[in-house]
């Protein structure tokens, strides 16, 4: 079993990712932000590194993926390949901070490796507003994302509803986070889980 987590910066991914894996036992794949040796640079000027750092998280990404596939294990991960193409180096792109050289040659290496994986078995898309948004980022603290904007929070929001929209890879769960902050509510938590269970046993029957 593969469950993916996907959502905008600050929705919860790797939280929700976290308590999932614990009440489950699964082994959990978090995405490599403190890691990534771009991040910070990337954020303080978002054209010179944009192609380095969206380079950075599909090698990333497929290497979480070859690694779930050859372990034959129950996984849950944090964020998932499609988005960095459909929602990121793409918004990158429209906002011209990826060349079109760049960007062509991102999204051939990623159709090139999207041939080769298979989508999660459940797909979990936290949405969460701008506001709920800045609020997660300004409780977890990095200083690297501090500086950022508003708007581009909201660019990345309306891309993740146009891609969720249209997402038939694999069975889907849309969790409204405005509405059930399991961060700090045990009951939300609690609710999440049972429809996280409702989804598994109907893949399993």
């Amino acid at each position: 079993m593969h469950i993916a987590i996907a959502g905008n910066i600050g929705a919860g991914k790797t939280t929700l990712a976290g308590l999932l894996a614990k009440h489950y036992g699964w082994e959990v794949h978090y995405e490599e932000v403190d890691e990534n040796p771009y991040l910070a640079d990337f954020y303080n000027d978002m054209k010179r590194w944009a192609f380095n750092l969206q380079i950075y998280f599909l090698k990333s990404r497929f290497s979480h993926i070859i690694k779930i596939r050859e372990s034959n294990k129950n996984v849950i991960q944090d964020r998932t390949i499609y988005e960095d193409s459909v929602i990121f180096a793409a918004n990158l792109y429209d906002m011209g901070l990826m060349s079109p050289r760049d960007y062509e040659n991102y999204t051939g290496l990623f159709n090139l490796m999207s041939r080769l994986i298979a989508p999660p078995d459940l797909l979990i898309y936290l949405r969460a507003s701008v506001p709920t948004l800045v609020r997660h980022i300004q409780m977890r603290g990095r200083p690297y994302e501090s500086s950022i904007r508003l708007d581009y929070l909201k660019r990345l929001n309306e891309r993740y509803e146009t891609w969720i929209r249209d997402f038939k890879e694999s069975d889907l769960l849309i969790v409204d986070v405005d509405k059930n902050e399991f961060i700090k509510d045990k009951g939300n938590l609690s609710a999440i889980i049972d429809k996280v269970d409702s989804k598994i046993n109907g893949l399993f029957s």
